[in-house]
Protein backbone atom coordinates (compact mmCIF):
# COMPACT_ATOMS: atom_id res chain seq x y z
CA UNK A 1 0.00 0.00 0.00
CA UNK A 2 2.82 2.41 0.86
CA UNK A 3 4.58 1.75 -2.45
CA UNK A 4 1.35 2.45 -4.37
CA UNK A 5 0.91 5.78 -2.57
CA UNK A 6 4.50 6.77 -3.35
CA UNK A 7 3.98 5.86 -7.00
CA UNK A 8 0.82 8.00 -7.19
CA UNK A 9 2.70 10.93 -5.67
CA UNK A 10 5.54 10.59 -8.20
CA UNK A 11 3.08 10.47 -11.12
CA UNK A 12 1.27 13.55 -9.79
CA UNK A 13 4.53 15.49 -9.51
CA UNK A 14 5.48 14.49 -13.06
CA UNK A 15 2.12 15.70 -14.39
CA UNK A 16 2.29 19.02 -12.51
CA UNK A 17 4.52 20.80 -15.09
CA UNK A 18 2.21 19.63 -17.87
CA UNK A 19 -0.75 21.20 -16.11
CA UNK A 20 1.10 24.49 -15.92
CA UNK A 21 1.39 24.59 -19.72
CA UNK A 22 -2.33 25.39 -19.94
CA UNK A 23 -1.75 28.75 -18.31
CA UNK A 24 -1.53 31.66 -20.76
CA UNK A 25 -0.84 34.68 -18.57
CA UNK A 26 2.21 36.33 -20.18
CA UNK A 27 3.74 37.29 -23.51
CA UNK A 28 7.19 36.84 -25.08
CA UNK A 29 9.82 38.39 -27.35
CA UNK A 30 11.64 36.32 -29.97
CA UNK A 31 13.90 36.97 -32.92
CA UNK A 32 17.43 36.73 -34.25
CA UNK A 33 20.73 38.64 -34.03
CA UNK A 34 23.14 38.96 -36.97
CA UNK A 35 26.28 40.92 -37.77
CA UNK A 36 26.44 43.50 -40.54
CA UNK A 37 27.84 40.78 -42.84
CA UNK A 38 24.90 38.46 -42.14
CA UNK A 39 26.69 36.09 -39.73
CA UNK A 40 24.44 34.83 -36.86
CA UNK A 41 25.73 36.02 -33.49
CA UNK A 42 25.86 33.53 -30.65
CA UNK A 43 26.14 34.89 -27.11
CA UNK A 44 24.62 38.32 -27.67
CA UNK A 45 22.95 39.69 -24.53
CA UNK A 46 19.32 40.75 -24.85
CA UNK A 47 17.82 42.83 -22.04
CA UNK A 48 14.13 43.78 -22.02
CA UNK A 49 12.77 46.34 -19.56
CA UNK A 50 9.06 46.85 -18.80
CA UNK A 51 8.83 50.63 -18.48
CA UNK A 52 5.96 51.14 -16.00
CA UNK A 53 7.35 48.69 -13.43
CA UNK A 54 11.06 48.59 -14.22
CA UNK A 55 10.91 44.79 -14.48
CA UNK A 56 14.01 43.44 -16.27
CA UNK A 57 14.28 40.24 -18.33
CA UNK A 58 17.55 38.97 -19.83
CA UNK A 59 18.71 36.16 -22.12
CA UNK A 60 21.50 35.34 -24.60
CA UNK A 61 21.26 34.36 -28.24
CA UNK A 62 21.81 30.74 -29.30
CA UNK A 63 24.15 29.25 -31.89
CA UNK A 64 21.96 30.27 -34.84
CA UNK A 65 21.65 33.80 -33.44
CA UNK A 66 18.06 33.20 -32.32
CA UNK A 67 16.72 34.12 -28.91
CA UNK A 68 13.51 33.86 -26.91
CA UNK A 69 12.35 35.79 -23.84
CA UNK A 70 9.29 34.00 -22.40
CA UNK A 71 7.12 34.90 -19.42
CA UNK A 72 7.05 38.67 -19.98
CA UNK A 73 4.48 41.02 -18.46
CA UNK A 74 1.75 42.06 -20.87
CA UNK A 75 1.60 45.71 -21.90
CA UNK A 76 4.42 48.22 -22.03
CA UNK A 77 6.07 50.25 -23.34
CA UNK A 78 9.13 48.01 -23.49
CA UNK A 79 12.79 48.85 -24.11
CA UNK A 80 15.01 46.11 -25.54
CA UNK A 81 18.81 46.53 -25.60
CA UNK A 82 21.07 44.17 -27.58
CA UNK A 83 24.80 43.97 -26.68
CA UNK A 84 27.67 42.03 -28.26
CA UNK A 85 31.40 42.44 -27.64
CA UNK A 86 33.07 44.46 -30.38
CA UNK A 87 29.77 45.53 -31.99
CA UNK A 88 27.61 48.57 -31.50
CA UNK A 89 24.72 48.13 -29.08
CA UNK A 90 21.23 48.63 -30.48
CA UNK A 91 17.86 49.31 -28.88
CA UNK A 92 14.21 48.76 -29.80
CA UNK A 93 11.70 50.74 -27.76
CA UNK A 94 8.12 51.94 -27.36
CA UNK A 95 6.33 48.72 -28.25
CA UNK A 96 3.65 46.80 -26.36
CA UNK A 97 3.14 43.08 -25.78
CA UNK A 98 -0.20 41.34 -26.22
CA UNK A 99 -1.40 38.40 -24.15
CA UNK A 100 -0.07 35.10 -25.48
CA UNK A 101 1.38 36.60 -28.69
CA UNK A 102 5.16 36.72 -29.29
CA UNK A 103 6.74 39.96 -30.56
CA UNK A 104 9.49 39.48 -33.16
CA UNK A 105 12.74 41.48 -33.27
CA UNK A 106 15.39 40.88 -35.95
CA UNK A 107 18.51 42.97 -35.29
CA UNK A 108 21.59 43.67 -37.39
CA UNK A 109 24.62 44.88 -35.37
CA UNK A 110 27.49 46.83 -36.91
CA UNK A 111 31.14 47.23 -35.91
CA UNK A 112 31.57 49.69 -33.07
CA UNK A 113 34.51 51.53 -34.59
CA UNK A 114 32.82 52.31 -37.90
CA UNK A 115 30.74 55.40 -38.62
CA UNK A 116 27.49 54.12 -39.97
CA UNK A 117 24.98 56.08 -41.96
CA UNK A 118 22.18 53.67 -41.14
CA UNK A 119 21.61 50.80 -38.72
CA UNK A 120 18.66 48.53 -39.41
CA UNK A 121 16.70 47.04 -36.53
CA UNK A 122 13.41 45.55 -37.62
CA UNK A 123 10.41 44.61 -35.51
CA UNK A 124 7.31 43.09 -37.01
CA UNK A 125 4.19 45.23 -36.71
CA UNK A 126 2.06 42.11 -36.68
CA UNK A 127 2.81 39.56 -33.99
CA UNK A 128 4.28 36.32 -35.20
CA UNK A 129 2.02 33.31 -35.47
CA UNK A 130 4.78 30.74 -35.24
CA UNK A 131 4.34 30.13 -31.51
CA UNK A 132 0.56 29.87 -31.46
CA UNK A 133 -1.98 27.56 -33.04
CA UNK A 134 -5.11 28.87 -34.69
CA UNK A 135 -6.46 32.44 -34.83
CA UNK A 136 -6.36 34.59 -31.70
CA UNK A 137 -8.34 37.70 -30.81
CA UNK A 138 -6.78 39.98 -28.18
CA UNK A 139 -9.02 42.42 -26.27
CA UNK A 140 -6.69 44.96 -24.70
CA UNK A 141 -7.28 47.55 -21.99
CA UNK A 142 -8.32 50.23 -24.49
CA UNK A 143 -11.16 48.06 -25.80
CA UNK A 144 -12.20 46.93 -22.31
CA UNK A 145 -12.53 50.53 -21.12
CA UNK A 146 -14.14 52.06 -24.21
CA UNK A 147 -16.62 49.51 -25.58
CA UNK A 148 -20.15 49.38 -24.08
CA UNK A 149 -21.13 46.55 -21.75
CA UNK A 150 -24.39 45.62 -20.05
CA UNK A 151 -23.47 42.64 -17.89
CA UNK A 152 -19.93 43.91 -17.08
CA UNK A 153 -18.63 40.45 -17.94
CA UNK A 154 -15.75 39.37 -20.15
CA UNK A 155 -18.36 37.57 -22.29
CA UNK A 156 -19.47 41.02 -23.52
CA UNK A 157 -16.04 41.35 -25.14
CA UNK A 158 -15.25 37.82 -26.30
CA UNK A 159 -17.96 38.42 -28.92
CA UNK A 160 -15.38 40.51 -30.80
CA UNK A 161 -13.97 37.19 -32.02
CA UNK A 162 -15.17 36.74 -35.64
CA UNK A 163 -15.90 33.03 -35.04
CA UNK A 164 -18.13 33.68 -32.02
CA UNK A 165 -21.87 33.25 -31.64
CA UNK A 166 -22.56 34.44 -28.12
CA UNK A 167 -20.34 32.25 -25.95
CA UNK A 168 -19.98 29.60 -28.67
CA UNK A 169 -16.86 29.69 -30.83
CA UNK A 170 -16.24 28.06 -34.20
CA UNK A 171 -19.53 26.19 -33.94
CA UNK A 172 -18.72 24.53 -30.61
CA UNK A 173 -20.88 24.74 -27.49
CA UNK A 174 -19.66 27.21 -24.85
CA UNK A 175 -19.34 24.39 -22.31
CA UNK A 176 -16.33 23.11 -24.28
CA UNK A 177 -14.45 26.36 -23.65
CA UNK A 178 -11.59 26.60 -21.18
CA UNK A 179 -11.69 29.89 -19.25
CA UNK A 180 -8.52 30.83 -17.34
CA UNK A 181 -7.88 33.93 -15.21
CA UNK A 182 -4.27 34.47 -14.09
CA UNK A 183 -3.55 30.80 -14.77
CA UNK A 184 -6.47 29.48 -12.68
CA UNK A 185 -9.36 27.60 -14.27
CA UNK A 186 -12.65 29.47 -14.02
CA UNK A 187 -14.95 27.12 -15.88
CA UNK A 188 -18.68 26.54 -15.52
CA UNK A 189 -18.31 22.92 -14.45
CA UNK A 190 -22.00 22.49 -13.65
CA UNK A 191 -22.69 22.95 -17.33
CA UNK A 192 -26.44 23.69 -17.44
CA UNK A 193 -25.87 26.93 -19.40
CA UNK A 194 -23.56 27.76 -22.27
CA UNK A 195 -21.97 30.62 -20.34
CA UNK A 196 -18.31 29.74 -19.69
CA UNK A 197 -18.20 31.52 -16.32
CA UNK A 198 -19.26 29.90 -13.02
CA UNK A 199 -22.89 30.35 -12.04
CA UNK A 200 -23.93 31.29 -15.56
CA UNK A 201 -21.82 34.44 -15.69
CA UNK A 202 -21.99 35.69 -12.10
CA UNK A 203 -18.76 37.66 -12.73
CA UNK A 204 -16.64 36.56 -9.74
CA UNK A 205 -13.93 39.07 -10.79
CA UNK A 206 -14.73 42.71 -11.51
CA UNK A 207 -14.30 43.88 -15.08
CA UNK A 208 -12.27 46.86 -13.80
CA UNK A 209 -9.68 44.40 -12.46
CA UNK A 210 -9.13 42.74 -15.86
CA UNK A 211 -6.07 43.90 -17.82
CA UNK A 212 -6.40 41.93 -21.05
CA UNK A 213 -8.36 39.03 -22.56
CA UNK A 214 -7.47 36.73 -25.44
CA UNK A 215 -9.62 34.16 -27.24
CA UNK A 216 -7.74 31.35 -29.03
CA UNK A 217 -9.59 29.19 -31.54
CA UNK A 218 -7.41 26.08 -31.51
CA UNK A 219 -9.47 22.86 -31.32
CA UNK A 220 -6.38 20.68 -31.82
CA UNK A 221 -4.14 22.45 -29.28
CA UNK A 222 -4.60 20.70 -25.93
CA UNK A 223 -2.69 23.48 -24.13
CA UNK A 224 -5.42 25.98 -25.01
CA UNK A 225 -8.76 24.26 -24.49
CA UNK A 226 -8.54 20.48 -24.36
CA UNK A 227 -8.74 19.57 -28.09
CA UNK A 228 -12.02 21.42 -28.73
CA UNK A 229 -13.73 24.67 -27.89
CA UNK A 230 -11.95 27.98 -27.35
CA UNK A 231 -9.29 28.99 -24.88
CA UNK A 232 -10.36 32.19 -23.08
CA UNK A 233 -7.40 33.64 -21.18
CA UNK A 234 -7.62 36.73 -18.99
CA UNK A 235 -5.10 38.45 -16.76
CA UNK A 236 -5.76 40.90 -13.95
CA UNK A 237 -4.07 44.27 -13.50
CA UNK A 238 -0.80 44.69 -11.62
CA UNK A 239 0.77 47.58 -9.78
CA UNK A 240 3.50 49.75 -11.32
CA UNK A 241 5.96 52.36 -10.08
CA UNK A 242 3.24 54.99 -10.54
CA UNK A 243 0.51 55.14 -7.90
CA UNK A 244 -2.85 54.92 -9.70
CA UNK A 245 -6.42 54.66 -8.50
CA UNK A 246 -9.97 54.93 -9.78
CA UNK A 247 -13.52 55.21 -8.45
CA UNK A 248 -16.56 54.21 -10.47
CA UNK A 249 -20.29 53.75 -10.16
CA UNK A 250 -23.11 52.54 -12.39
CA UNK A 251 -26.89 52.69 -11.98
CA UNK A 252 -29.71 51.21 -14.03
CA UNK A 253 -33.45 50.81 -13.38
CA UNK A 254 -36.62 50.02 -15.33
CA UNK A 255 -36.65 53.48 -16.93
CA UNK A 256 -33.68 52.44 -19.09
CA UNK A 257 -35.87 49.85 -20.87
CA UNK A 258 -37.43 51.03 -24.12
CA UNK A 259 -41.24 50.94 -24.34
CA UNK A 260 -41.89 52.03 -27.94
CA UNK A 261 -42.24 49.39 -30.66
CA UNK A 262 -43.16 51.30 -33.80
CA UNK A 263 -46.44 53.07 -33.04
CA UNK A 264 -47.23 50.75 -30.10
CA UNK A 265 -46.34 51.78 -26.54
CA UNK A 266 -45.75 48.90 -24.14
CA UNK A 267 -46.95 48.83 -20.55
CA UNK A 268 -44.71 50.26 -17.84
CA UNK A 269 -42.17 47.60 -16.79
CA UNK A 270 -42.00 46.31 -13.23
CA UNK A 271 -39.61 48.07 -10.85
CA UNK A 272 -35.98 46.98 -11.00
CA UNK A 273 -32.66 48.49 -10.04
CA UNK A 274 -28.98 47.69 -10.36
CA UNK A 275 -26.39 49.68 -8.40
CA UNK A 276 -22.68 49.02 -8.86
CA UNK A 277 -19.83 50.93 -7.26
CA UNK A 278 -16.19 50.20 -6.61
CA UNK A 279 -12.60 51.34 -6.86
CA UNK A 280 -9.06 50.27 -7.72
CA UNK A 281 -5.64 51.20 -6.34
CA UNK A 282 -2.23 50.04 -7.50
CA UNK A 283 1.37 51.09 -6.96
CA UNK A 284 4.81 50.10 -5.74
CA UNK A 285 5.69 48.98 -2.22
CA UNK A 286 9.37 48.89 -3.25
CA UNK A 287 10.16 50.62 -6.56
CA UNK A 288 11.07 48.20 -9.37
CA UNK A 289 10.74 45.33 -6.88
CA UNK A 290 7.42 44.83 -5.10
CA UNK A 291 4.00 45.95 -6.36
CA UNK A 292 0.39 45.75 -5.19
CA UNK A 293 -3.05 46.04 -6.78
CA UNK A 294 -6.41 46.10 -4.99
CA UNK A 295 -9.93 46.14 -6.43
CA UNK A 296 -13.24 46.19 -4.55
CA UNK A 297 -16.69 46.18 -6.11
CA UNK A 298 -20.19 45.94 -4.68
CA UNK A 299 -23.35 45.24 -6.65
CA UNK A 300 -26.93 45.52 -5.37
CA UNK A 301 -29.58 44.18 -7.70
CA UNK A 302 -33.37 44.09 -7.35
CA UNK A 303 -35.37 42.39 -10.11
CA UNK A 304 -38.94 41.08 -10.36
CA UNK A 305 -39.24 37.36 -9.85
CA UNK A 306 -42.18 37.18 -12.27
CA UNK A 307 -42.68 39.82 -14.96
CA UNK A 308 -46.34 38.94 -15.70
CA UNK A 309 -49.28 40.49 -13.83
CA UNK A 310 -52.84 39.07 -13.80
CA UNK A 311 -55.49 40.83 -15.85
CA UNK A 312 -57.10 43.47 -13.65
CA UNK A 313 -54.30 43.32 -11.07
CA UNK A 314 -52.37 46.23 -9.63
CA UNK A 315 -48.89 45.12 -10.66
CA UNK A 316 -46.82 46.62 -13.48
CA UNK A 317 -45.38 44.79 -16.43
CA UNK A 318 -46.94 42.55 -19.05
CA UNK A 319 -50.54 41.51 -18.41
CA UNK A 320 -51.43 37.82 -18.32
CA UNK A 321 -54.54 36.44 -20.01
CA UNK A 322 -55.69 35.06 -16.63
CA UNK A 323 -57.85 37.47 -14.59
CA UNK A 324 -57.13 38.26 -10.97
CA UNK A 325 -60.64 37.05 -10.02
CA UNK A 326 -59.89 33.56 -11.36
CA UNK A 327 -56.63 33.43 -9.42
CA UNK A 328 -58.37 34.58 -6.23
CA UNK A 329 -61.03 31.85 -6.60
CA UNK A 330 -58.38 29.20 -7.24
CA UNK A 331 -56.31 30.31 -4.22
CA UNK A 332 -59.44 30.25 -2.03
CA UNK A 333 -60.29 26.74 -3.22
CA UNK A 334 -56.79 25.45 -2.37
CA UNK A 335 -56.96 26.98 1.10
CA UNK A 336 -60.50 25.72 1.95
CA UNK A 337 -60.19 22.28 0.37
CA UNK A 338 -56.57 21.35 1.15
CA UNK A 339 -55.41 23.94 3.64
CA UNK A 340 -52.66 25.00 1.22
CA UNK A 341 -51.65 28.65 0.79
CA UNK A 342 -50.27 29.15 -2.76
CA UNK A 343 -48.78 32.56 -1.89
CA UNK A 344 -48.93 35.81 -3.82
CA UNK A 345 -50.58 35.98 -7.22
CA UNK A 346 -50.34 39.79 -7.62
CA UNK A 347 -47.72 42.40 -6.65
CA UNK A 348 -44.97 39.78 -6.62
CA UNK A 349 -41.98 40.71 -4.45
CA UNK A 350 -38.65 41.49 -6.11
CA UNK A 351 -35.62 39.27 -5.82
CA UNK A 352 -32.69 41.03 -4.14
CA UNK A 353 -29.08 40.05 -4.79
CA UNK A 354 -25.91 41.44 -3.24
CA UNK A 355 -22.53 40.68 -4.79
CA UNK A 356 -19.25 41.80 -3.22
CA UNK A 357 -15.90 41.26 -4.98
CA UNK A 358 -12.40 41.78 -3.56
CA UNK A 359 -9.15 41.19 -5.45
CA UNK A 360 -5.75 41.71 -3.83
CA UNK A 361 -2.66 41.04 -5.95
CA UNK A 362 1.08 41.17 -5.15
CA UNK A 363 3.83 41.08 -7.81
CA UNK A 364 7.40 40.47 -6.67
CA UNK A 365 10.49 40.79 -8.86
CA UNK A 366 12.75 38.50 -6.84
CA UNK A 367 15.58 38.72 -9.38
CA UNK A 368 16.15 39.02 -13.12
CA UNK A 369 15.32 35.33 -13.52
CA UNK A 370 12.65 34.90 -10.84
CA UNK A 371 9.33 36.77 -10.93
Amino acid sequence: MLSKRIMRLVVSLMLFPALLNAQVTTSSIAGSIKSNSGVPLEGATITATHGPSGTVYTTVSKKAGTFNLPGLRVGGPYLVKIDYIGLKSETVQDFYLALGEPYNINAVLADAEKNLTEVVVTAQRRRSTTDKTGPTTVINQRLLSSLPTISRSITDFTRLTPQSNGTNFAGRDGRYNNTIVDGANLNNNFGLTSDPLPGGGSNPISLDAIEEVSVSIAPFDVRQSGFTGAGINAITKSGTNTLKGSLYGYYRNQDYNGRNVGSVKLASPAFSSNKTYGGTLGGAIIKNKLFFFVNYESEEKSTPGITLSPKGGSGNGNASSTSIDSLAKFAGFLQSKYGYDPGAYDNFPNFSVQNHKLLVKIDWNISNIHK
